[in-house]
């Protein structure tokens, strides 16, 4: 593996996601003030924060079990999984408030990133490891989702589909 294609690697999801940002989260902030906040919601500002160490953490994990001689298909094909569901839920979400749609693949995308977990540390401990932060953050995040969904359900312009 050459050094322009760590890179990529690395850059990807850190492009890829502040792309997805960029057209879909344009009323986030003011969404997140104007609503129902679940117990232990973060300040806004921890998103544009937390999302792109997230996102260069998976791309260096990436890297590393591309690197390694046990790397599979699998493993591409979770680690790809995983990202789309991950830029899906921004769309579901933010870009066309399916709030209970983005619930249930909130789901899915935490279980998809706990597989990818799984497969990388099974490849390489340390690719596993740097990705415990971000199953935890997913798990935060559907929390925050969840919490958003029940306290925010009877307003009409929280939802098109709950």
């Amino acid at each position: 593996m050459n050094k322009l294609e760590r890179i990529t690697d690395i850059a990807l999801p850190v492009i890829g996601g502040s792309i997805v940002g960029l057209l879909s989260t344009k009323n986030a902030k003011k969404d997140y003030q104007d609503f129902k906040q679940p117990a232990f919601s973060p300040p806004k500002e921890a998103f544009g924060i937390v999302w792109p160490i997230l996102y260069t953490t998976m791309g260096i994990a990436r890297t590393i079990t591309k690197s390694s001689r046990k790397d599979s298909s699998k493993n591409a094909y979770l680690y790809n999984s995983q990202l789309g569901l991950n830029y899906l839920w921004s769309i579901l979400y933010f870009r066309f408030k399916l709030r209970g749609t983005a619930l249930i693949e909130s789901y899915a995308l935490f279980a998809s990133v706990l597989l990818t977990t799984v497969a990388f540390y099974k490849t390489n401990k340390f690719a596993g490891l740097l990705l415990v932060p971000y199953v935890v953050w997913t798990a935060y995040a559907t929390y925050l989702n969840a919490g958003f969904v029940a306290l925010n359900h009877d307003k009409e312009e929280y939802a098109e589909d709950i």
